[in-house]
């Protein structure tokens, strides 16, 4: 059983039909929401037409859910998928990321930093 299936309902801020959103118990930044979904799937690539299509309507409403309480400038969104992407936790979630101006000295790459040395072109 995947910790995400031990979330106590006090923390869903948002439920859909195959995903729930939380607020990251280890944000990155103010405001970073996870989707997890109903189903215990292992990532992305295991979703259906319907859950993919229902991911995408439930980014622009975590944003709407996280400028109701923030004021970002920029989104990262991400999702690991296996563990040599760094997945931890094998059951599916997306991160939506606020940014904010100022929050590193260069976001230049944005996730492309995730591999050393590869970020920089």
């Amino acid at each position: 059983m995947s910790v995400f299936s031990k979330i106590s309902e006090d923390r869903v801020i948002y439920r859909g039909k195959s995903f729930f959103l939380i607020r990251d118990a280890f944000p990155v930044s103010p405001g970073h929401t996870l989707i997890i979904s109903n189903e215990e799937k292992t990532d992305f690539f295991l979703l259906d037409e319907d859950e993919r299509g229902e991911l995408t309507e439930l980014i622009i409403t975590a944003k709407e859910l996280i400028e109701s309480e923030f004021s970002p400038d920029g989104y990262n969104i991400g999702m690991n998928c296996g563990e040599v992407a760094g997945q931890t936790v094998m059951h599916f979630h997306c991160h939506v990321i606020p940014r904010y101006s100022g929050d590193m000295e260069n976001p230049r790459g944005g996730v492309r930093h995730c591999i050393a040395d590869k970020g920089y072109y």
